[in-house]
């Protein structure tokens, strides 16, 4: 009996060009908004409305763009405010906000740093850094989730 031998695989077969020219596929990742919340408001309620507004714009074109995002003003404020918070900057607002946020950062794949100057949002963007997430600067820089 004759066999024929099998050809050896190739460890790295030549791409077809539906391969080359298709976009990879990009997974639906959690990115947080970072941007001012308290800087430069004087802590004027409408002020700080805006800049919450601003971030939720943000967070609504990376929902568009297939991604979770979040906002730390979402989940921390209402959680100061059940601690006891009545003002930015009391105690129980410190005691949550920031922390949170610095939480929060253990799970994102990304941070979209938007608006002006902002220490705090600055820290959220280097904790990520530091923890290898993605950082972007505008939401059109981030790729459109795929899957």
């Amino acid at each position: 009996m004759t066999t024929t031998p099998t050809p050896p695989v190739n460890p790295h077969p030549t791409p077809t060009l539906e391969e080359l020219f298709t976009e990879p596929s990009i997974s639906p990742m959690l990115v947080l908004v970072a941007g001012p919340y308290r800087s430069g408001t004087g802590d004027d309620p409408a002020r700080l409305q805006s800049h919450v507004d601003d971030m939720n714009a943000a967070a609504l074109e990376l929902f568009q763009r297939g991604h979770v995002p979040l906002t730390g003003e979402a989940m921390a404020l209402p959680l100061a405010a059940l601690a006891g918070s009545v003002r930015p900057g009391d105690a129980a607002f410190d005691a949550i906000f920031h922390p949170f946020a610095r939480r929060l950062l253990r799970r994102c794949d990304a941070v979209v740093r938007i608006g002006g100057p902002s220490a705090g949002a600055d820290e959220m963007v280097q904790i990520a850094r530091s923890q290898g997430a993605a950082i972007y600067t505008d939401v059109a820089d981030v790729p459109r989730a795929t899957r």
